[in-house]
């Protein structure tokens, strides 16, 4: 396969192999590894190789996610998907849509191996579901209806999920913007106000970092915690940043990246504060 052509199609690899496992490292060696299939593979019969190549790559997904499943069994506290950096702070093209958003991935969690890949492949990448029945090696029939029943539990969540429609970007942006500036000037009654009574406040520190193990929740609470680590690990910078195709903020501990965060809003106020603080989660950023 030429180069170009190979770099016209590579955001699909990649965005393929991430929303199935949630990891920029894992994401990134499945696109090495269906780049090296590239070239012991005679592609000239291949009539869409778009589809050939996101197909392979979720062949090889589906197969590390039986162990990644197993990881996550033994992981230590809250597990949050590895941040995406999308938009200009993107190390390369990213294909973005609702899916690669924190509140989406978390919801895909929830899925089998099999329903996973039978939504991602049918509902964000539109392949056959032939296609889809032999990454999975299940009848066409029974790939439809995994793919059913993935798209039927992702629409019970959302119905459950108070949360409502997601915010746009520009109301994003401006919570964000607020939030930070409170947070920066150490104000807990403006942090109060930026937070919703119920917010939940969710750290990933993988067993690698002191992280709370468990969610904490109330509006106030999750500002006096988050003022209170800021102190603690002297958190002197705070930057805007886009993640999954979300405002997003990186706050900074003498120059190194700390953490990462993201956020679901409610009625523009945040009820989800999602933070990753795993160094090994973080080192791509």
């Amino acid at each position: 396969m030429p180069g170009e052509e190979w770099e016209e199609h590579r955001p699909a690899v990649f965005g393929v192999a991430y929303r199935l496992l949630g990891s920029v490292a894992d994401a990134e060696d499945v696109v090495q590894d269906v780049w090296l299939r590239t070239t012991r593979t005679r592609l000239e019969d291949v009539v869409d190789r778009r589809a050939w190549l996101v197909t392979v790559a979720a062949r090889r997904a589906y197969d590390m996610l039986g162990s990644a499943r197993v990881r996550r069994e033994r992981y230590v506290g809250p597990w949050l998907p590895e941040p995406l950096l999308t938009g200009p702070d993107a190390a390369e093209p990213v294909l973005v849509d609702e899916s690669v958003g924190t509140a989406m991935m978390l919801v895909m969690e929830k899925l089998s191996p099999a329903e996973r890949v039978a939504f991602v492949l049918r509902d964000v990448f539109g392949v056959e579901t032939a296609r889809i029945a032999e990454v999975l090696d299940r009848s066409p029939a029974a790939a439809r209806q995994l793919a059913s029943r993935a798209r039927r539990k992702i629409d019970e969540a959302r119905a459950a999920d108070e949360a409502g429609p997601e915010a746009s970007r520009a109301e994003r942006e401006r919570v964000l913007s607020a939030f930070r500036a409170a947070y920066e000037a150490g104000d807990l009654e403006g942090l109060v106000r930026l937070l919703h009574p119920d917010a939940v406040y969710v750290t990933d520190g993988g067993g690698e970092v002191f992280a709370a193990r468990k969610p904490i929740v109330g509006g106030r609470r999750v500002a006096e915690v988050l003022l209170r680590v800021g102190r603690r690990w002297r958190l002197n910078r705070i930057e805007p940043v886009e993640v999954g195709g979300e405002p997003a903020l990186l706050c900074r501990r003498e120059g190194a990246v700390h953490s990462v965060d993201t956020v679901r809003l409610r009625d523009g106020r945040i009820v989800a504060y999602w933070r990753q603080v795993t160094p090994s989660k973080l080192a791509h950023v």
